[in-house]
């Protein structure tokens, strides 16, 4: 199994990518939208949903862009956008220990239910927790 960074790294030409090994552009959506219905839904998560606009869909439109490169298929998001530069354009918002264990709530339960590949879902696990601590910008 690969390790999954934040950068699109090539993969040998007879491994499938972590996008394809999901599923590909509708196993990421689904992904994308379980996570935001979670967000959207779970009291416990309150602290991270009130950092995001009422509308979901451009945070969901953008995830799903950026998880689309990150896995390896299609870099939507840096074609759009550019270097996602994810860090500095988190600084705005105050991500402590409780947001980041928020965001991982939503995630590793989607995950959990959207990922059959056990191996693969434990991979992307450990890379979003990386990812999602190296957000914090608060205690």
């Amino acid at each position: 199994m690969q390790t999954i960074t934040m950068t699109q790294q090539p993969t040998p030409d007879n491994e499938p990518t972590p996008y394809e090994r999901l599923g590909g552009d509708a196993a990421v959506r689904r992904l994308v939208d379980r996570f935001y219905t979670l967000m959207d839904t779970l009291p416990e998560t309150y602290e991270i949903r009130r950092l995001h606009p009422q509308d979901l869909s451009g945070s969901a439109d953008k995830l799903y862009k950026f998880l689309s490169g990150w896995l390896g298929g299609p870099p939507l998001y840096w074609d759009e956008y550019g270097h996602p530069m994810l860090r500095r354009r988190h600084l705005p918002f105050p991500i402590g220990e409780a947001e980041r264990d928020q965001w991982l709530l939503c995630m590793n339960q989607a995950l959990d239910e959207q990922v059959d590949d056990a191996e693969l879902r434990e991979a992307l696990k450990r890379a979003f927790f990386g990812t999602a601590d190296h957000m914090r910008n608060r205690g």
